[in-house]
């Protein structure tokens, strides 16, 4: 996709709202041509060669009026053009965090954190700033063609005089193009490397203090806060000198007016009312050339912008950015959102989980090659079944390849019999509910934490944490469930997390609950509290568990032995305690680290 392609697929997002913008600003444009006849009008009369029978308190009543209206309609624009640039910058927003959510986790940001802030904020504020300045171009044109038929009239050689300054400053702006991108490019990835920098330091407290590393972050982060500096001070520098370049060749096309006007007037082809026609156009004419020079900066700065979105996409069609879809921005708008995503969860529900079938599931990590080849397996409805094995055995991996949360390179996973095609989209609730092996938190309440948005139903959130074995620490936490826990959850233990993340998974009433190592931070007596409670608690739902800990192992109707990404053996844990080393091996370790 083009800079070009992108504005106009911008600009159509919303036809009519965009055509009425440009109307409201062409007439805010087209206004002043009224008063600078009048005004001529006016001088030609004083010299008896005038045609204007109108009195000065008339004319003033006149121009009074079309200021007046100009203003009104300068109002309506910036409604308009307010309503259209917040409307375009959410659509992009939208369609950008759309594309990330549903990548797997493993490729869902190509970039750090910070970086990827950028690009939702700068890159979208510099498209949006193009696509507004383009309606201002249009009114301009407008104002050009109707004031250069009217200059022409009285004079070709001036009127061509009051125009040359707008093809120097084209001019410039193109040859300036290059370092411009360059320049705008290096500010971008600089404020990025910033962001980047702060969002590590506040989710890393606590190991940069044990490491007694403070000096040596902040040292970085001066580093990269004068390599921004420098970066943003060429670019601001190349902006000002392109502005001043404009605002200067306007001031010679001024003083090339008056001195040709002067001789002019002199010989009696120019009177003083073509020649204050001349300079009252010429206050909108120097806006034009400023105008457009700055358009053309904004549409250059654009490209970058745009190369920098598509790294979000990651080799995906340009056009997901500017996909049309129905923006929920006013109030009542989130009970309307909130019916969509209830009949969305509702038209994915693949209804109660009878079986689950996995065969010739492969996943191989583009560094290393190494993964799970050829994984086979079935799970029954309502079964509690346990994944173990030594570490880097690809337990994690075999659960998020089967979730989508790692793109498969092969094999097919189905439900109830229907092949599954996108696992990604399709293990969400309220067909899978998972808890990840490392949980992340919010810096928001321990409630909110849990829900992630979600309404609470009668007793859900009660019932979760009970399951979670939660009720003793929310008690003893200051304000209960309200508590703020700090960025990724810096007020919480390590067990505190593993069991929060377990609520949040619990409350979303699922068929499918994939734990992945919920309970390596727990004592004992939690532990066997939480997968006690968890049996009992899951109803008909299906359970697929990684876990080496013999509480978890105890419990389950089968298990999997995972080693070098294969599985090695499956049974019941008396079975395999008779038949297989690895899993012997394990439940040893489990009992000697309980010891």
């Amino acid at each position: 996709m083009t800079t070009l392609q992108y504005l106009i697929r911008l600009i159509t997002y919303r036809t009519r709202l965009y055509v009425f913008n440009a109307l409201a600003w062409s007439i805010i444009y087209l206004v002043p041509i009224v008063p600078g006849l009048i005004t001529k009008e006016f001088f030609d009369s004083l010299t008896g060669s005038g045609s204007l029978k109108m009195g000065t308190w008339g004319i003033i009543a006149l121009v009074l009026g079309a200021s007046v209206g100009r203003v009104v309609v300068i109002v309506l624009g910036f409604i308009t053009d307010v309503q259209f640039r917040f409307r375009m910058g959410m659509m992009l927003r939208r369609n950008l965090l759309q594309h990330v959510l549903k990548q797997p986790g493993a490729r869902a940001i190509p970039v750090s954190p910070g970086e990827a802030i950028s690009h939702f904020r700068d890159d979208v504020d510099q498209s949006e700033e193009a696509a507004s300045w383009s309606v201002d171009v249009f009114g301009l044109t407008c104002f050009a063609a109707v004031s250069s038929y009217i200059l022409v009239g009285i004079d070709l050689q001036m009127t061509l005089l009051v125009f040359l300054p707008l093809v120097v400053v084209v001019s410039v702006a193109q040859l300036s193009t290059s370092r411009l991108q360059k320049y705008r490019a290096a500010s971008r990835e600089s404020t990025s490397r910033v962001t980047g920098a702060i969002s590590e330091m506040f989710s890393n407290v606590q190991a940069i203090q044990v490491a007694g590393a403070e000096e040596r972050v902040i040292e970085r982060f001066r580093q990269f806060n004068d390599d921004r500096r420098r970066t943003m001070l060429k670019d601001k520098l190349m902006g000002e000198a392109l502005n001043s370049i404009f605002a200067n060749t306007v001031n010679l096309g001024t003083g090339l007016i008056l001195l040709v006007a002067g001789q002019k007037m002199q010989s009696g082809s120019f009177t003083i009312g073509d020649f204050s026609l001349f300079v009252y156009y010429l206050t909108f004419i120097t806006s034009i050339i400023t105008n457009v020079g700055t358009f053309i900066t904004h549409f250059k700065q654009m490209g970058v912008a745009l190369e920098r979105l598509l790294t979000l996409l990651q080799g995906a069609p340009a056009r997901l950015l500017t996909l049309k879809d129905t923006l929920y921005l006013r109030k009542g708008h989130d009970e309307e959102l909130a019916e969509v995503a209830a009949g969305s969860v509702a038209s994915d529900a693949a209804g109660p989980l009878r079986a689950l079938e996995v065969s010739g599931l492969t996943y191989r990590f583009p560094e290393t090659g190494r993964g799970i080849e050829d994984v086979r397996l079935q799970l029954k409805g309502g079964s509690f079944t346990v994944v173990t094995g030594t570490i880097g055995s690809g337990k994690t991996t075999l659960v998020r390849t089967l979730l989508g949360l790692l793109p498969k390179d092969e094999g097919t996973i189905k439900w109830n019999g229907r092949v599954v095609q996108d696992p990604g989209t399709f293990f969400t609730p309220a067909n899978s509910a998972y808890s990840a092996q490392i949980p992340r938190m919010y810096s928001d309440t321990l409630r909110n934490n849990i829900l992630l948005g979600q309404r609470e139903e009668d007793g859900a959130l009660e019932g979760a944490i009970h399951a979670a074995v939660m009720e003793y620490d929310i008690e003893h936490l200051q304000h209960g469930l309200e508590t703020m826990i700090g960025p990724r959850g810096v007020k919480l233990s390590g067990g505190q997390m593993q069991r929060t993340a377990a609520a949040r998974m619990l409350v979303r009433d699922a068929q499918l609950y994939v734990f992945d190592d919920l309970s390596s931070a727990l004592d004992v007596e939690t532990e066997q509290k939480l997968w006690e409670r968890l049996f009992e608690s899951r109803g008909d739902a299906t359970c697929l568990v990684v876990s080496h800990r013999r509480a978890a192992l105890t419990h389950a109707d089968h298990i999997i032995v995972m080693k070098e990404g294969r599985i090695e053996a499956e049974g019941t844990a008396e079975e395999l305690l008779r038949t297989n080393e690895t899993f012997q091996e394990l439940w040893s370790g489990d009992e000697r680290a309980k010891g």
